[in-house]
């Protein structure tokens, strides 16, 4: 019996094998922590980029689309706006994010006037007071990884954007 307990105490068969499952975990993290991270800042690069070009595109709409006395946004320019933030056209298209069905966008007017002017000429006159429209998007988007599409669950994470922009008409 000790022959054989000595026996098995100097064999080294499965020496490999034990290292490998102690080395595994650090591998593994060493492996899909880059992954991971690379594609949280893809995604947060394609949600900052959409809600860039929807601001724009808002700011290049015609200035009697925004009612500054109430602080209201024509419908139209409001849908094509989402529609441009989540998929990078006005109708149509594939979402930019797997998450956007469980998104939060906002789209907001806020009428200002110059320092030091009581009112503004030029397209602005067109409001009252002549104040000068300015957009704000903020879209909210949750991430979603891909450990998660292999059935592990890491904690929910958000990302998020906001862009404004002047409106300058047309």
């Amino acid at each position: 019996m000790i022959r054989r307990a000595g026996k098995l105490i100097r064999d080294e068969s499965a020496a490999a094998a034990a290292e490998l499952v102690l080395a595994l975990p650090l591998l593994l993290v060493l492996i899909w922590g880059p992954i991971e991270i690379g594609n949280y800042f893809l995604d947060e690069h394609m949600l900052v980029k959409g809600v860039r070009d929807g601001a724009t595109y808002a700011a290049h709409q015609d200035i009697t689309k925004f009612n500054c006395t109430n602080n209201t946004i024509d419908a139209t320019v409001v849908t094509n706006t989402q529609n441009l933030v989540r998929s990078g056209a006005l109708s149509g298209g594939t979402d930019r994010l797997r998450n956007w069905g469980s998104a939060t966008f906002n789209m907001t007017l806020n009428c200002v006037t110059q320092a030091g002017t009581t009112t503004l000429g030029g397209i602005y006159s067109l409001n009252t007071g002549g104040l000068v429209p300015v957009i704000t998007i903020d879209a909210t988007v949750p991430y979603s990884p891909v450990l998660g599409n292999l059935g592990f669950r890491p904690p929910t994470l958000s990302m998020n954007a906001k862009q404004q922009a002047t409106v300058m008409g047309i």
